[in-house]
């Protein structure tokens, strides 16, 4: 076996499962589960329509690079949605469909990092962070550094933090803005800056912008990578690949529908990985990802259906919880000034309600572990349950 396997770290619902074994919630409360960001609103359905049109599209081999016209609709999405130079993304060569972000944000790390470069070792990530970026490391061989995010800083990551070895030893940056679990957005001055420390030490950003486009503020969506690589004069996007999905934007977490978009150059290698790696999205796939990605009316009227549910909660948890809005996504993110397992395993036993602890997102890193005493709550419910929810948690910390 791999022996690589054995330092990866149980996933954090493995942990929450263990931590609430022999746990008998309180049958007076229909459950209600914060722990997870499964959206649950409704997909469109146009989208749908669409996925079912094209089931016949499962008699053929999709293609690797998915179908032109499925790149062609994510460069213009793009180019539309991030102030792109018109022109300035091929869809043959800058644009590569995937199996979803999950997938691909773990290949990236096995394509782009070289284990021989023995005097670069580091792939940097977020902390706390998606479990993906560590394993992906790990198993690429690499050794994960990890930049923390925390409270001091309202959740902004302490790059600044970070030394000149470090960077000199990088290979690979894993960035998450809007970020999870904090809903914090990079500014586009700091991604900006980013990009010229990787032109400087030469190594690859990987953006992760899965949740850029659940954000509260409809004059000022989150800023993305490719965009700030313009403002950089970086036309050509070189060291910058960014990740986005159909899961949030679009409500399709079981479509698996996503992308990966940028440097021509590790779009190619990447490309060449994935012909033996075997993702293709499969043709009904890209048909309902070509109606998603065409269309923004659904997607502003989710974005609405999220902020009514955090003004709904955060009336009820704003003052308990020391609260407010985040930026964007769809988490809570709140300091407990408390043990955050003790917090989520007493809060199922006495209200059935599932939190994720912040610990199990986070890890130890340069003498503290940003995750500590905070939880993660999932506002993906229906808008009834996560009021309900709140009231409970409510009634718990006055307990």
């Amino acid at each position: 076996m791999n022996s690589r396997l054995d330092a990866l770290q149980p996933y954090p619902f493995e942990r929450l499962s263990a931590l609430c074994a022999g746990v008998t919630p309180a049958c007076a409360f229909e459950p209600v589960k914060l722990s997870i960001g499964e959206p649950q609103h409704q997909p469109p359905a146009e989208v749908m329509e669409a996925l079912q049109q094209a089931l016949t599209a499962v008699v053929r081999y999709p293609p690797t690079a998915g179908s032109p016209r499925l790149r062609e609709v994510i460069s213009k999405w793009l180019i539309s949605r991030f102030s792109l130079q018109p022109g300035s993304l091929d869809p043959a060569i800058n644009v590569l469909p995937v199996a979803g972000t999950r997938e691909a944000l773990f290949a990236i790390a096995q394509c782009v990092f070289d284990s021989a470069d023995t005097a670069r070792r580091h792939v940097l990530m977020p902390n706390p962070f998606y479990q993906i970026y560590e394993g992906a490391a790990l198993l690429a061989g690499a050794d994960p550094w990890f930049y923390n995010s925390p409270a001091s800083l309202a959740y902004q990551p302490d790059f600044h933090s970070i030394p000149p070895a470090v960077w000199k030893s990088c290979q690979m940056l894993y960035i998450c803005t809007p970020g999870n679990p904090s809903g914090a957005v990079l500014p586009l001055s700091t991604m900006m800056h980013l990009i010229e420390l990787s032109e400087r030490y030469n190594f690859v950003i990987v953006s992760d912008e899965c949740y850029s486009e659940i954000y509260n503020d409809e004059s000022s969506p989150p800023a993305g990578l490719l965009q700030a690589a313009r403002q950089c004069g970086n036309d050509n996007y070189k060291n910058c690949i960014v990740f986005n999905s159909l899961s949030k934007r679009s409500n399709l977490p079981g479509l698996r529908s996503g992308f990966v978009a940028g440097d021509a150059a590790i779009i190619k290698s990447f490309l060449l990985y994935r012909t033996y790696h075997g993702c293709a999205m499969p043709g009904h796939t890209d048909a309902a990802s070509i109606a998603a990605w065409s269309d923004e009316a659904h997607v502003t009227a989710n974005r609405s259906l999220y902020q009514a549910k955090f003004d709904k909660v955060l009336d009820i948890l704003a003052g308990p919880l020391n609260l407010k809005k985040p930026a964007a996504g769809f988490f809570l993110w709140p300091d407990l000034k408390r043990d955050d397992t003790e917090f989520t395993r007493e809060l199922f036993a006495q209200k059935n309600v599932l939190a994720l602890p912040g610990s199990y997102l986070s890890r130890k890193a340069q003498g503290t572990n940003p995750g500590t005493n905070h939880v993660r709550l999932a506002l993906v419910a229906p808008i009834a349950q996560c009021t309900d929810a709140a009231k409970r948690i409510a009634d718990y910390l006055d307990d």
